[in-house]
């Protein structure tokens, strides 16, 4: 029995020991096998990786080398790209390091950084081209590895064709990039070059002559100076009787002014110039040992000045007299069109030297101009612009008033250029026979010899104030310039006139202007105060009482050239009447001097409404800063001054303003060598 326990037993426990095998096994499989066989596929998969991450820097540095390479190639010379090329094949990347131990060039090296400031630097360069080393090993290792591709799969090929594509494509696109930016940069680059002005750049520029000397003009004026010095022992050798000192002083006078010539720079002077300077420097230290007083040294300077001084002052008065005479003859060109224009105006008969339209001459409902004039050209271009620019020209009536030396010539000149449908009419002055000494206070004292003596000799060292040339206009011994005050003794049929000077040119329709109310006042004109210029105490003598208790020395003043006259009021204010009270008390010219203004602004004070500044610009003939808009929009332009526009002297941006009004192709201009 015990036996048979046993046996049962023994049965019992192999058949829970076989019944327990298979959890052993699964058991032992999981903790045994399946670690073996992650790690092994783990190794697979970084094996894989390594080799597409090796693939990938190869590619990623060969490319980039590319454009690098292509870059340096137009920044730097051969020379530095062999070099950088070499550096990189033997030692890896290029550190700064190899260019400070390298025998490149002087341009390379860093000047005036601080030491501590390149210590850093080359230690951030040196970690970075140990990193770049460790990288291109590492690139160099996945290259062996993957060199040998014949065991790998057509998945593997095809991820490896996709990878080089895209690879390709990103550095295209790169590249596409970078010349795009390459050529913002030169066109900005090329924007910025334009913007630099070449001349500034060449006044700096060191191989410019000019510049060698900062004074161009300093050898010049020590010259000059040895000359003045010269001048002074020259006349104290010869007082002191120091003939030899005198004889060799003058010799190296002569020397030196001849070395000098004309010229006012450094540049201009001879290569001998130096030579001189030494030569005349000695002589003058000579000179000083044996001559120098310092009060008769003083005295002689002291003498030379008074007397450049006056040749100053004679110059002066010699330079304004002939700027005078300039502005007041009449050019040859100008004569010789008068003369041939009155020729054949008397060579006309009676019959034809009529113009046409005489009954609207005194038609009070059309637009009267009067211009009062000797020069025939300068008449033409105010008759001419005011046409051109008139809305109806049929509607304007000239009144022409002129001399008997030009009455011929500027009756056959508008015969012969008639204004289109506008109205002329042409008269003398000498044929107003109420015009005359007993009725015109300044007829009578033109006649007077005390007149004559301030015209006719200025130069007398008795004639008070005859350094004044320009009161001595012959155009104030015309009474055309004296006619304005008799307009309506005149025109006695009209009611309102505009008065134009030779001088001007329109530039617009001038009707507005007869509907300006003029609220009572005689006189229109444009003002031509400018805070403290243009007033009264400028024309008038305030130190007479006569004027002082009359008059106010700021009162603005105002311009005649373009004048808009209320006939109608002047009569009722007898203008001609107070014009002659102030003539007659001005006989002696206390009150003003010569001239057509200050009476204007005597007789007309109180009576002048201000027109708008745009209806009459003046200055053209004698400003040169005259504000190019307001010319533009000026209705009138006015060439006040000497620098008429028919003269030489005129200035050439204002002249082409005159000159298109001008008929420069007629043949009696071309024939008197008339052009622009």
């Amino acid at each position: 029995m015990a036996l048979k326990r046993g046996l049962s037993s023994v049965r019992v426990l192999s058949n829970r020991s076989s019944g327990s095998r298979l959890p052993i096994a699964i058991l032992v499989f999981f903790s045994v096998l399946a670690p073996l066989v992650y790690f092994v596929g783990r190794g697979l998969y970084i094996s894989d990786q390594n080799s597409i991450q090796s693939d990938f820097s190869k590619q990623n540095v060969d490319w980039r080398e590319r454009l690098a390479l292509q870059s340096i190639k137009n920044l730097f010379t051969k020379e530095v790209v062999d070099f950088v090329t070499t550096s990189t094949a033997d030692l890896g990347p290029l550190n700064l390091d190899s260019f400070r131990k390298g025998n490149l060039s002087a341009s390379w090296k860093v000047v005036g950084v601080e030491t501590s400031v390149q210590d850093n630097a080359i230690s951030k360069s040196n970690q970075k081209a140990t990193d770049l080393k460790q990288e291109t090993s590492q690139d160099k290792e996945g290259k062996f590895l993957d060199d040998d591709h014949s065991h790998d799969t057509p998945a593997k090929i095809l991820r490896r064709q996709l990878r080089d594509n895209r690879r390709e494509k990103w550095a295209t696109e790169l590249v596409k990039q970078d010349e795009k930016v390459t050529l913002k940069l030169e066109n900005a680059a090329i924007e910025r070059s334009k913007a630099v002005d070449s001349a500034v750049l060449g006044k700096y520029n060191l191989w410019r002559r000019e510049n060698e000397n900062v004074n161009s003009d300093s050898t010049v004026r020590l010259m000059r100076d040895q000359i003045i010095m010269a001048k002074v022992y020259v006349s104290i050798a010869k007082s002191k009787n120091k003939l030899d000192l005198q004889q060799e002083l003058q010799i190296r006078l002569k020397e030196i002014q001849q070395a000098l010539g004309e010229s006012t720079a450094d540049s201009g002077l001879p290569h001998s110039a130096s030579e001189k300077i030494k030569e005349m420097g000695k002589v003058l230290s000579k000179a000083r040992e044996q001559l120098f007083d310092c009060k008769l040294v003083t005295g002689k300077l002291r003498a030379m000045l008074q007397t450049s001084e006056e040749q100053v002052r004679r110059l002066k008065k010699q330079s304004m007299f002939l700027s005078q005479l300039a502005a007041k003859t009449i050019p040859y060109s100008i004569h010789c069109l008068s003369l041939r224009l009155t020729i054949q105006y008397y060579l006309l008969p009676q019959e034809k030297r009529k113009f046409p339209r005489s009954e609207n001459l005194e038609n009070p409902n059309l637009y009267h101009y009067a211009l009062f004039s000797d020069n025939v050209l300068a008449a033409s271009v105010v008759v001419n612009s005011t046409i051109m620019n008139a809305k109806d020209p049929s509607k304007h009536v000239f009144h022409l008033v002129t001399n008997k030396l030009n009455f011929g010539a500027m009756n056959m000149w508008f015969l012969l250029n008639p204004p289109g449908k506008a109205t002329i009419h042409v008269e003398n002055v000498d044929e107003f026979k109420w015009l005359n000494s007993s009725y015109s206070p300044v007829l009578r004292q033109l006649e007077t010899a005390s007149m004559k003596e301030y015209y006719f000799k200025a130069d007398h060292p008795t004639v008070s104030g005859s350094s004044n040339m320009k009161y001595r206009n012959p155009k104030y011994l015309s009474m055309l310039n004296h006619l304005r005050f008799y307009l309506p003794q005149v025109y006695p049929n009209l009611d309102k006139i505009l008065f134009l000077d030779d001088d001007i040119v329109v530039q617009k329709d001038l009707t507005g202007l007869w509907s300006v109310d003029l609220h009572g006042k005689v006189n229109g004109a444009v003002e031509t105060c400018g805070q403290s210029f243009h007033r009264f105490d400028k024309y008038l003598n305030f130190s007479n009482h006569h004027i002082s208790q009359n008059f106010d020395p700021n009162a603005c003043g105002w311009a005649y050239g373009m004048n808009m006259f209320d006939l109608k009021v002047w009569k009722k204010k007898d203008i001609t009447g107070i014009y002659h009270k102030w003539q007659n008390m001005n006989e002696d010219r206390a009150l003003w001097k010569l001239g057509t203004l200050p009476p204007g602004l005597i007789t007309f004070y109180g009576l002048t409404h201000p027109l708008e500044k745009s209806w009459h610009v003046l200055g053209l003939g004698y400003n040169p800063s005259v504000d190019k808009k307001e010319i533009e929009h000026a209705a009138v332009i006015h060439y006040n001054g000497n620098m008429k526009p028919w003269l030489d002297l005129a200035m050439t941006k204002y002249r082409p303003y005159w000159t298109k009004y001008v008929k420069y192709d007629h043949h009696y201009l071309r024939s008197c060598n008339l052009s622009e």
